[in-house]
């Protein structure tokens, strides 16, 4: 059951059933959609320990804890949130027309991720594309070897992978490495004395955290703290590219601002920024964020008792650590999409499971380490990454994917839906899905555009 699989997850950051543990996990089993993969329990599962760890800081603070509800066909809903997003009753959000799978010259296939327009030129050229067209795309694909290609736009700076069976990636070296790591792990990174949650009507009412992360997964760690009460500052740079429309899915509770690191007032500011903060989460590649001055371990000696979390495509070890990486790509690398559909021709699944746990996941090991730092004192190191959970999900099993639905019905919908009005105009979304018996988890504000609010805290 998913309560048991939530429990288990909890049990790898070092946190034991309790007593007073009250976590009801109801609704259909997979399959939920069509779909092999578990992604119903999964998702469930995951926020069933975000709903725990929630519970913890609320006792910590009132010494009550909280009932926990969790339902499962809206938890799988919640891993394809952004899906569901109407913006002035139009759906935001499109995937650019080159990407998806290509044939390659020895029988492979290729995917490639063109999302951002950097990504997309550097693929048309890597590959010696003649005309920015699918057809044209199709037929230089179709000259290149997999590996090869594969390789070219890895070496190019570019996101793609060569679609593979679950055997063939079991035996990669790097799907060999991932074996080793846990779902998710946290470590102790620095020194400070124990310290109290701050006072407030919510569990995370007071605390301050730093979302440095783009697309999914982080931001989605980032809308899961907002929910329970933190005050999220989301930055970005305005020379970086970024799916804005994603903002209607994922900004929920938060304020937006600019921080540029590549300029000497932006280090200046996000240094004062972290002097002050008590989660950072950063969503770039192992190194990225480091190289700038900002490391784990530098970050904890400028706010002693602060909780970091990492979460990035590929893990922290193994060859293709430093390599980027979408929900989609590891999909396809690790054999999901194959099993979805086959070896000819690979399936991205229906839902984005991989994102969605992977955010649900950093919000978890934010919580846990908030928990260890009243508890134990010290600065924590949590991380998580969307190759870990293809690992996690793969391990769970699979499930005759015929007997599942292709959408989920509208009756089923309309409850798990609300309406928001803001910047972005009249927004239709998903609510919250983790029920707390005494601290409903709640947006305190409708999302805003990247920049709007000033990079300080409120």
């Amino acid at each position: 059951m998913s309560d048991g699989l939530s429990h288990a997850i909890l049990a790898e950051l070092g946190r034991a059933r309790r007593s007073d543990d009250s976590l009801a996990i109801t609704g259909s089993d997979d399959p939920i959609l069509i779909t092999p993969w578990r992604v119903g329990h999964a998702g469930a599962a995951a926020l069933g320990a975000v709903g725990l760890a929630v519970s913890d800081l609320w006792r910590l603070k009132t010494g009550r804890s909280q009932a926990v509800a969790i339902d499962r066909a809206a938890a799988t809903a919640s891993l394809r949130s952004n899906t569901y997003v109407l913006q002035n009753g139009q759906k935001p959000v499109s995937w650019d027309a080159l990407a998806g799978h290509y044939p390659t010259r020895d029988g492979r296939v290729m995917f490639l991720h063109t999302n951002h327009p950097h990504h997309r030129a550097g693929a048309l050229r890597i590959a010696g594309a003649a005309a920015e067209t699918r057809e044209a795309l199709a037929a230089t694909v179709a000259r290149w070897d997999g590996l090869a290609i594969e390789r070219a736009i890895a070496d190019g700076g570019c996101v793609g992978g060569l679609v593979r069976s679950r055997d063939e990636w079991n035996a990669h070296p790097h799907g060999r490495a991932v074996a080793e790591l846990p779902l998710i792990d946290i470590v102790r990174i620095g020194e400070a004395p124990p310290c109290d949650l701050p006072p407030g009507p919510r569990p995370l009412s007071g605390v301050r955290a730093l979302d440095l992360t783009r697309v999914l997964a982080g931001p989605t760690s980032g809308r899961v703290l907002a929910e329970n009460g933190a005050d999220v500052l989301h930055v970005a740079a305005p020379h970086l590219p970024y799916q804005t429309e994603i903002l209607m899915d994922t900004g929920h509770g938060k304020r937006c601002a600019w921080v540029d690191l590549t300029r000497p007032s932006g280090v200046e500011t996000m240094a004062a920024l972290l002097k002050d903060a008590d989660i950072f989460t950063q969503g770039y590649r192992p190194g990225a964020v480091a190289a700038r001055g900002f490391s784990p371990e530098r970050v904890a000696a400028l706010r002693p008792g602060i909780v970091c979390v990492d979460i990035c495509a590929y893990g922290h070890a193994g060859p293709w650590a430093d390599r980027r990486g979408f929900d989609s790509i590891v999909q396809n690398v690790t054999g999901l999409s194959t099993v979805q559909g086959s070896l000819d021709k690979p399936r991205n699944l229906p839902v984005q499971a991989l994102d969605y746990i992977a955010g649900y996941l950093g919000a978890l090991g934010a919580m846990v380490g908030l928990a260890r730092r009243v508890e134990q004192g010290g600065s924590w190191l949590v991380r998580v990454s969307l190759v870990q959970v293809a690992h996690w999900l793969a391990d769970l099993g699979t499930v005759e994917a015929s007997k599942g639905l292709a959408e989920l019905p509208e009756s089923d919908l309309a409850r798990w839906l609300m309406e928001s009005d803001g910047p972005f105009g009249h927004l239709r979304h998903l609510k919250p899905v983790v029920q707390l018996s005494e601290t409903p988890p709640r947006f305190a504000k409708p999302p805003e555009p990247l920049g709007t609010s000033p990079a300080r805290w409120a």
